[in-house]
């Protein structure tokens, strides 16, 4: 076997059921899992139409490229969202079965392992930044992501002796599990360190569609080179997804775009990976790309589930003001994450994920920075996913906040 699979971390659910085993919950409380970033509002139906009148199409063999008219919906969805006016669906889009298996994908695919291969991460994280790193022979940088930082990577603080390691940067905005968002100016100043050390960025924004308020979308990688002037968006790749947009995780529909120099040869990959979207699966994705009514809908009740939780929670927890996604990133009380969170499955039968479980401890010293602090920028944290229909949410709030004023 490969032996970088020995490299690999153990997946956060992996961890919080060992520490969650021998515990036994109050049976008169219904369990409420506030864990796994799986969207349970109602998919949209006419997506779910789509693969039913189109299931026939299972019967044929589907293109790594998928069809034009998908990539036709997909460049223009994109192209109203972000401003793309010259986003080419035949050079510069490529559909994938969901961020998960392309992020992954593109790791493989674009990693040059015969020279120095940093990749540069978001601490806290989603995880498969890491283990498509270590399974691709490279090595994770992890930036801290705190509270002094605005919860985003300080990309000033990476040296430039680092940066000449570096292959690929993630960005994920907004952020899992902050759910900070990305400003454009900083997109910009990104783009101007890759041109400067020969980087790629890699931008995940599959939370791009879920945010608080309705005048303000958070900006994307693409929409910071447009500004630029920058129409082939050049060394830039975005990671779009239906899961959350439309509540269709299992769909696994996705999209890569960017610069058609990175699209030609990872579709070369892909068409050897074997994983081209089925037809079905397709016609309902260019139903759900040409919809944004239901997008709006899905924005308006997470913003009610998010107004409830935060006035329940603020008189006892300190968290970040929520920009978009659906996650809260509150700090425990007495600062033991682990402690908090087996404490409160046992008491109030409330699952949530601890934040250490997301992060790696900081490593200032790899960067050439005096004083490691050892310290992981996750500790003393939880991540609540804010899923589930308004009423199980809030009440999942209140055993929260019971459990700690219980404590005070």
């Amino acid at each position: 076997m490969n032996p970088d699979l020995d490299a690999l971390k153990p997946y956060p659910f992996e961890k919080l059921a060992a520490l969650k085993a021998g515990v036994t919950p109050p049976a008169g409380l219904a369990h409420i899992p506030l864990t796994i970033g799986e969207p349970q509002h109602a998919p949209y139906p006419a997506a779910l139409a789509s693969l039913i009148e189109h299931q026939a199409e299972f019967a044929r063999y589907p293109a790594t490229a998928g069809t034009a008219e998908l990539r036709a919906a997909i460049a223009g969805w994109a192209g109203r969202r972000f401003g793309l006016a010259a986003l080419d669906p035949e050079t510069q889009v490529l559909p994938v079965n969901g961020t998960r298996e392309a992020i992954f994908a593109f790791v493989q695919a674009a990693l040059d392992r015969t020279r120095p291969a940093k990749v540069a991460v978001p601490n806290p994280f989603y995880q498969i930044y890491e283990g498509a790193t270590l399974l691709a022979g490279g090595e994770p940088l992890y930036l801290d992501c705190s509270a002094e930082s605005g919860f985003r990577p300080d990309f000033d603080a990476v040296p430039a002796a680092t940066w000449r390691d570096v292959q690929i940067v993630f960005l994920c905005s907004p952020g899992n599990p902050t759910g900070a968002v990305t400003p454009l100016a900083e997109f910009q100043k990104l783009i101007a360190l890759a041109d400067e050390h020969d980087f790629l960025i890699a931008s995940d924004e599959c939370y791009s569609e879920l945010y608080l308020d309705e005048a303000a979308p958070p900006p994307g990688l693409l929409e910071a080179c447009a500004a630029l002037g920058r129409h082939d968006y050049r060394r830039c790749l975005v990671f779009h997804s239906l899961s959350k947009r439309s509540n269709l995780p299992g769909l696994r529909s996705g999209f890569v775009a960017g610069d058609a120099a990175l699209i030609a040869p990872f579709k070369r990959y892909r068409t050897y990976h074997g994983c081209a979207m089925a037809l079905p699966v397709q016609q309902a994705s260019i139903t759900a790309w040409h919809d944004e009514v239901h997008v709006r809908a899905n924005r308006d009740a997470y913003r009610e589930t998010f107004a409830a939780v935060t006035e329940i929670l603020a008189p006892v927890m300190e968290f970040p003001t929520p920009e978009a996604s659906f996650y809260l990133w509150p700090a425990v009380p007495g600062g033991d994450d682990e402690a908090f969170t087996r404490a409160l499955y046992a008491e109030e039968h409330v699952s949530v994920l601890p934040g250490s479980y997301m992060g790696r401890p900081a490593a200032d010293d790899r960067m050439g920075r005096p004083g490691a602090s050892g310290t992981n920028p996750g500790a003393g944290r939880i991540r609540l996913a804010l899923v589930a229909e308004v009423d199980a949410t809030v009440e999942a709030a209140w055993r929260i906040r019971r459990f700690i004023e219980r404590r005070a």
